[in-house]
């Protein structure tokens, strides 16, 4: 252990005392993403919160701005890693808060198309630079070969994640 001492360190003591010999080690690293996926999810949430979106619905209008056309339901999901219902749901949402539209597909009556409204385009250019801010403070410290080497590592890492068990 180093002179820090936080929550992972305590769980894998704890593991370590509760079941002796256990290798616990990944817990180093998947205790540390996971629990800084949460706070950071939740510092963005309330970051967010003054503008009326959640970090999810947020997410879904940057997909929409990012791109330059407007996207079926399904690449929304793909470009967001929200299941299929969840896109529905939150697009609903936002088409009622005004921040996106569906429309029919010219092409394929069936397919419906999103977009942003103006004034969903108006939320991400304002709350961009916030969200970007954020990220950046939680990145202090970092030199530019540190956050080469951890975006390298975590690439590698979310390779492993994504292969089949």
């Amino acid at each position: 252990m180093t002179d820090r001492t936080d929550l992972i360190d305590r769980i894998r003591a704890a593991w370590a005392a509760a079941m002796p010999g256990m290798d616990t080690s990944a817990i180093d690293v998947w205790g540390r993403l996971h629990r800084t996926s949460t706070l950071a999810t939740s510092q963005i949430e309330r970051l967010l919160a003054d503008s009326g979106v959640t970090r999810s619905e947020f997410d879904v209008l940057c997909a929409l701005a990012r791109m330059d056309r407007p996207l079926r339901a399904s690449e929304v999901t793909a470009e967001t890693m929200l299941s299929g219902a969840a896109t529905t749901k939150l697009t609903t949402r936002l088409e009622t808060a005004g921040l996106l539209r569906r429309e029919r597909s010219d092409r394929d009556g069936r397919a419906v198309q999103l977009s942003l409204t103006d004034a969903g385009r108006a939320l991400v250019v304002r709350e961009m630079p916030r969200a970007l801010a954020h990220d950046e403070r939680l990145l202090d410290g970092f030199s530019d070969d540190d956050r080469a080497a951890l975006s390298g590592l975590l690439a590698r890492l979310l390779e492993n994640a994504q292969r089949e068990v």
